[in-house]
């Protein structure tokens, strides 16, 4: 096959014959979102590399090993978005956003791009739906954004998905955390691969999320986070826990979590499924307080989640989860002949002013082909002008599911009839 034709390594197309199933996951998602007042937020697929080396961390795997990074015809470093967080943030600071009332709480669906290596649930190019909340301190808030995924779950009709929660702590107790971290490790030092004996001294933690598997078997014996907590942090995640539970959310501590961005502290969480083959994250998010201190603005609160759309769908097909149906053609109206088909292409615009799908032929099809097309296309009503139904102002319309005929008036007023019989019979 010729490269033209081929999509690149670790794409995918989204085709016609599924893209009900994506509008199904965005209006849910966008829908309950709103009901807890986030609104939609959309940042440019690229930015300045020094946000992402920044703002996501230059130890991570994303900045280390993944982003798709080049000069501009300037010589600007320029990366194509990994993750939607920084690029909110860079958003919010150089739109003023931040000075609005608090807290802010935005939403988006983004594409990224990582690479990688492509497996099934994890392309090169994939998509996101983000929440981001800022200016929000109260580990309530922290509760409330794991409950708004939640519900999106719920809502979806998801069973097999489980909630694993841990804290990571601020910087101030983190410091003990990582010489706990370094003093273990030590006994490894030799066995690490290449990155990780570089991270032991950058960043500690980021050796627990390495995907070596020599280096995650020696993250399982690993000091954890929570016997390092500071009071403050304790509190914290004692009152997110407690709120939960009293929206009574299901969850497991995991505290192996540290998510693969350093921007994180105190909360994060990860939503994992575990059925059907089909293993893996599905969302994750946390609080992230010095974020927005760190990409140049004042010191304001943040948290957040993301969700991978292609591995949602992946489980929801697993769990033969419920979609809303395909749009489809509502009515098509066929000609006899070109005088008729004009006259037919003339309903069909009125249908279309009224919201209804409609289609008339545009190919100069027969009449046989005409309705044999209705038939590929699913339309639920039929048509069919000539002369005679001109001149009495008066047609057929077909149930294509029943074969039940109703005569029909299309002269003033055709789209609001049409849509009463359609009414009536829904």
């Amino acid at each position: 096959m010729d490269i033209i034709t081929k999509a690149p390594r670790g794409t995918a197309d989204k085709l016609p014959s599924e893209i009900y199933k994506w509008h199904t996951v965005q209006s849910a998602a966008a829908s309950i979102a709103e009901t807890y007042g986030c609104r939609e937020i959309k940042t440019p697929t690229f930015e300045h590399t020094e946000l992402f080396q920044r703002g996501v961390g230059d130890t991570t795997d994303v900045v280390q090993k993944e982003m798709y990074t080049f000069n501009d015809k300037k010589g600007r470093s320029i990366t194509l978005r990994p993750e939607g967080t920084a690029g909110v943030v860079r958003a919010a600071l150089e739109n003023g956003l931040l000075n609005e009332a608090l807290p802010l709480k935005l939403y988006y669906f983004t594409n990224c791009f990582r690479y990688e290596a492509p497996q099934s649930g994890r392309l090169r190019e994939f998509n996101q739906f983000g929440v981001e909340v800022f200016g929000a301190d109260s580990p309530i808030a922290d509760a409330e954004l794991i409950c708004m995924v939640n519900d999106i779950f719920e809502f979806l009709q998801l069973k097999g998905i489980k909630l694993e929660i841990n804290s990571i702590g601020c910087p101030k107790c983190r410091a003990k955390y990582y010489d706990a971290l370094k003093e273990y490790y030590r006994q490894y030092e030799e066995q690490l691969c290449d990155t990780c004996k570089e991270r032991l001294e950058r960043n500690p933690m980021r050796l627990l999320d390495c995907k070596s598997e020599i280096c995650s078997s020696f993250a399982k014996n690993a000091p954890s986070i929570l016997d390092y907590l500071c009071e403050d942090c304790a509190d914290h995640f004692a009152t997110v826990k407690s709120t939960l539970d009293s929206m009574n959310i299901s969850y497991t501590v995991n505290p192996r979590i540290v998510r693969g961005l350093d921007y994180y502290t105190n909360t994060v969480f990860e939503f994992v499924a575990d059925n059907c083959g089909t293993q893996g994250t599905v969302c994750g998010g946390g609080r992230y307080n010095g974020l927005v201190e760190e990409i140049g603005g004042k010191s304001v609160s943040g948290l957040g989640f993301a969700m991978g759309i292609e591995r949602l769908l992946m489980v929801m097909d697993a769990e033969n989860c419920p979609y809303d149906p395909p749009k489809e053609c509502d009515l098509y109206i066929a000609g006899t002949d070109p005088n008729s088909s004009a006259y037919a292409a003339g309903l069909v615009r009125q249908l279309r002013k009224f919201g209804f799908r409609a289609e008339s032929d545009v190919v100069g099809r027969s009449l046989k082909a005409q309705m044999k097309y209705a038939d590929k296309i699913n339309a639920r009503f039929s048509m069919v002008i000539g002369e005679n139904e001109i001149n009495s102002k008066t047609a057929q319309l077909k149930n294509m599911k029943t074969g039940e005929k109703l005569n029909v008036s299309i002269g003033d007023n055709f789209a609001e009839k049409i849509n009463s019989i359609l009414m009536d019979i829904e």
